[in-house]
């Protein structure tokens, strides 16, 4: 997803206090020191990221852009691939010879709680280990260290805390992330989730309507609500809200203008979605829906919770919506035992759905997982070619889809300023990316109408429209 290019003043968002401009607030606490933090992986790792930097705020820390310059680096990282992880030991490996002052060292996120302590003996220089569930408690291990702790660590995954942490330090000041569930129940083969985010844990409805009034009370107008498996969110507070109810809740926001949800997983996602997204032009029109493979058996394998055919209703019923819905998914190619059918079966389900676009990768065993001792594993150059197969299946599909919308006028939230001039990027409602040219001199942040004159694969070209 593309990031503004500038945003100006970060926002402080406390759950018990008025907001303040992060500016105000480090002016009026205790410099500690600096830090540096550097995010990988998902859009929750980078609400996450905004938690850590708004608890280190509150202690007086200020961020630097740097390594460098700062006297705490942390790594918030991702174990969903084998490649992203790493990355991180990559990064890490860097401080063992580096010159000059120590620095202390805090790794965060799936890593964290999927090596533990272990970290500390790959790389003795790390001080702190983090899971996400335990953000929440740095305040504490910041302390420990502050007072002369070597090495502290916060690795529980099953904690209702995991929502809360004192300060979010917001980077975008329109878009908001707010996570309504945390860790997942599917136990699919491949996946390493489970172990590193915990049990599904939801958030009570009222602290999430809390919370979203006092964004909405900032100028934010609008929120992405965010789970590894959204639509399963199941309210525990006693009004027991559906999230179709909480989607519906969030657009009654003053001044909301878009609701966003992702990711969600097929089993769960039922008719009362399709029906909200059809009768609130509020909530986004596009549904992020991960089918994995298209092959049946490749699927059970997966242990999914459910068959090509079912997938295939689920489609047919947002298709079939009375409101155009944009879909996307995510794809694994190359599972253990994957045949060249198989494959070639999940490039059919590409030509059905004709996804609106797909973030595709190349199996990846993962450990803790059933799938990482499966038996027939796929040659890497194999996984390769199918991978870039599929891309180009599917480039084509994207090309055509984006022809078809010439000449056709969207509402674009302003997002990005270009640094030619009079050019912008922004997002449709159904999240296609606009690159779009204007001569208004002031249009971040700014929703206004775009008609489509040319588009690519990956994004729509237009010009703004008065």
């Amino acid at each position: 997803m593309q990031k503004p290019f500038d945003i100006g003043l970060h926002s402080l968002v406390s759950g018990n206090s008025a907001a303040t401009s992060e500016l105000e607030f480090v002016s009026s606490a205790p410099v500690r020191g600096t830090f540096y933090l550097e995010t990988f992986g998902c859009q929750m790792n980078d609400h996450d990221s905004e938690k850590v930097a708004g608890v280190l705020l509150s202690r007086g820390y200020r961020q630097v852009d740097s390594i460098e310059a700062a006297a705490f680096v942390f790594y918030n990282t991702c174990s969903i691939r084998e490649k992203a992880a790493q990355k991180v030991f990559s990064r890490l490996g860097e401080f063992r010879d580096m010159p000059g002052e120590p620095k202390k060292i805090g790794v965060l996120g799936c890593v964290a709680q999927q090596e533990g302590e272990k970290i500390f003996h790959r790389s003795p220089w790390v001080n702190l280990v983090c899971g996400s569930a335990s953000y929440s408690k740095l305040p504490d291990l910041l302390a420990q260290l502050e007072a002369g702790e070597k090495r502290v660590t916060g690795l529980d995954t099953d904690s209702e805390e995991t929502f809360e942490t004192e300060l979010t330090r917001r980077d975008n000041p329109w878009r908001a992330y707010l996570t309504i569930i945390e860790g997942c129940d599917k136990a699919c083969s491949y996946c390493v989730v489970p172990y590193t985010r915990g049990p599904e844990r939801s958030r009570a409805s009222d602290a999430v309507l809390r919370e979203l009034r006092q964004l909405a009370t900032l100028g934010y107008t609008e929120v992405q609500f965010l789970g590894q498996t959204v639509n399963s969110y199941a309210d525990p507070s006693p009004d027991k809200m559906k999230f179709s109810q909480l989607l519906h809740a969030a657009t009654e926001m003053p001044g909301m203008r878009r609701v966003r949800f992702t990711t969600s997983h097929p089993r769960d996602f039922g008719p009362d979605i399709v029906e909200a997204i059809e009768g609130d032009e509020k909530i986004c029109n596009h549904v992020h829906l991960p089918v994995q493979s298209g092959s049946a058996r490749v699927l059970r394998a997966m242990q999914r919770t459910y068959t090509r055919d079912e997938y295939l209703e689920k489609i047919a019923m947002i298709r079939g919506a009375n409101r155009p819905i944009s879909i996307t998914s995510d794809i694994i190619v190359g599972f253990p035992g994957e045949t060249e059918t198989e494959f070639e079966e999940t490039l059919s389900l590409l030509e059905t759905v004709k996804y609106e676009g797909v973030f595709a990768f190349k199996y990846s065993p993962r450990p803790n997982t059933p799938a990482e001792s499966m038996a027939d594993a796929i040659p890497e150059a194999e996984k390769s070619r199918r991978l870039a197969v599929l891309m180009e299946l599917q480039r084509k599909i994207q090309t055509a889809a984006n022809e078809k919308l010439l000449g056709q006028k969207f509402e674009v939230h302003v997002e990005g300023k270009s640094r030619k001039e009079n050019q912008w990027s922004g997002h449709t409602s159904c999240h296609r990316v606009v690159n779009l040219s204007s001569v208004h001199p002031d249009l971040l942040g700014r929703y206004i109408t775009v008609e489509v004159k040319s588009a690519t694969p990956n994004c729509l070209i237009g010009a703004h429209v008065d």
